[in-house]
């Protein structure tokens, strides 16, 4: 703590003296734009401390833009993001999740299976396998995937010595990746939706649209794909995740420190119900799914109706009384505080680098870089490091496709090769930031530390990204 204050007062004194030489319209600052996001990654990689960090940066941006009234900037900043309407869905969809999963847990729908799970992956590889077969399977949305998919199955991959970072990676790659290769997901009605707003796809035709993307979403191909491959040594574990690797199965510590922060069944006790049957984990989850796609792919509406659904369920099988339920679903959305306060704070970075015109000074920078061959691979790497340092994906499309798709048009790049980078981007950026929504919620499922989650993913990370890149010179020279 006197080190963050320290380092605070520092940063604040230090852009405070040169904040008088700054330009006064923030389109002007130029390189300087960068300054707060290379802050954050050294105090990151430095401290470790990934909260402390996006204050930090944050300040340091509304203290470029603002001067003397940084703070009451910042404030501002966390009350806008706090009563947008994206984290009110997030808090609405995440927090229900929690109950949800409270729900499932109590009634003996987890326990049965795992139970069942365990029967079959007999092996560490087949039950990091099931966890990936399952990742693939719950395609609707990658918030639900996530969830889902680490706090079913780390009671099985646990019984086999699998570090809580492996399972955190096979259930982060399997997410986004999954989802946005899927039309019949939030991730599809979302970028659908985008490109009807910005004119490449005529009112109602965005779907299909986002279906022409597809093919050329190489990284999210390759990050699903590999993931069996490193899981049956194929692909060796290497870096930070064979360390990881390595302590799991010689000292059984299965969490590296500091994962009881954020784990959502931080502190539990182990439970065992008195009558767990398999239906009660497959019928929300399936009920969740169907609810989702009937609301037009709306999962707010998708969890409140499961809510209701599982009460019923539930209450007939006497499984829980109304009181109890409500007690569960308390708890469930308190144990998502933690992972969404992260979120919070990763978007009103988000602002600051708004407000001090990140995004669009890296596009525009990388703008004279491009040919109609090399703009696909050049998006796809300018792109994934921004959204590596913004942290949200959604975020980065809304800015990025309005200037990307009528740059491809000018240049005469492929539009639809040019919106797969810009997607694939988003997905990679992600995929190996600290703080994105979906390192936190893999981590917060998986009851790993989201810090050792990216470092460990990291590398595979470079590796799916490595061959996505390839793939874009390709496809920018072939089609």
């Amino acid at each position: 703590m006197r080190r963050a204050l320290l380092v605070g007062s520092i940063v604040i004194i230090v852009i405070s003296v040169f904040g008088h030489y700054l330009p006064e319209d923030p389109q002007a600052f130029g390189l300087l734009t960068l300054v707060p996001s290379l802050f954050l990654i050294v105090y990151i990689f430095w401290t470790k401390r990934i909260l402390e960090a996006l204050i930090l940066a944050s300040l340091m941006g509304f203290l470029m833009v603002h001067r003397g009234g940084f703070f009451e900037a910042f404030n501002d900043a966390v009350l806008k993001v706090l009563m947008s309407e994206d984290m009110a869905w997030l808090f609405l969809v995440c927090g229900l999740m929690g109950s949800i999963i409270a729900l499932i847990e109590h009634a003996g729908g987890s326990f049965a299976f795992g139970d069942w799970v365990s029967r079959r992956a007999k092996t560490r590889e087949s039950s990091l396998l099931w966890a990936w077969v399952l990742g693939m399977a719950i395609f609707i949305d990658d918030y639900l995937n996530s969830l889902t998919v680490g706090s079913s199955m780390a009671p099985v991959t646990d019984r086999h010595k699998v570090s809580r970072e492996m399972l955190a990676y096979v259930v982060d790659s399997t997410a986004a990746p999954v989802c946005v290769l899927i039309p019949i997901s939030t991730w599809g009605v979302f970028v659908g939706r985008l490109l009807e707003s910005n004119g490449l796809a005529a009112e109602g035709e965005g779907l299909v649209y986002f279906m022409r993307t597809i093919p050329y979403n190489f990284y999210a191909w390759f990050a699903a794909g590999i993931v069996p491959l490193v899981i049956l040594g194929i692909i060796p574990v290497f870096g930070p995740m064979k360390r990881a690797e390595t302590r799991a199965s010689e000292t059984g510590v299965l969490a590296p420190p500091g994962s009881e922060k954020i784990d959502i069944k931080a502190g539990e006790a182990p439970y065992v119900p008195k009558r767990p049957r398999l239906v009660n984990f497959f019928a929300p989850m399936i009920f969740l799914v169907a609810a989702t796609i009937y609301f037009d792919v709306d999962m707010a509406r998708g969890v409140v109706s499961t809510m209701a659904f599982m009460f019923a369920i539930y209450v007939v099988q006497d499984l829980v009384g109304a009181a109890e339920f409500a007690e569960l679903s308390v708890k469930g959305i308190k144990n998502m505080l933690f992972p969404l306060l992260m979120m919070v704070l990763a978007f009103t970075f988000a602002e600051a680098n708004e407000q001090i015109g990140f995004t669009a000074y890296v596009i525009h920078g990388a703008a004279p870089l491009m040919s109609p061959a090399l703009m696909p691979v050049i998006t796809f790497f300018v792109l994934g490091i921004t959204e590596f340092i913004t942290g949200t994906n959604w975020g980065m499309y809304v800015i990025a496709l309005p200037i990307v798709i009528p740059l491809s048009q000018t240049i005469g790049a492929d539009p639809v090769l040019a919106v797969a980078a810009v997607l694939s981007a988003g997905v990679w950026g992600a995929h190996i930031c600290f703080y994105s929504d979906a390192t936190i919620l893999s981590s917060a499922a998986a009851g790993c530390d989201n810090y050792r989650h990216a470092v460990t993913q990291m590398p595979f990370g470079f590796v799916a990204a490595g061959l996505a890149a390839i793939a874009f010179v390709i496809a920018g020279y072939v089609t």
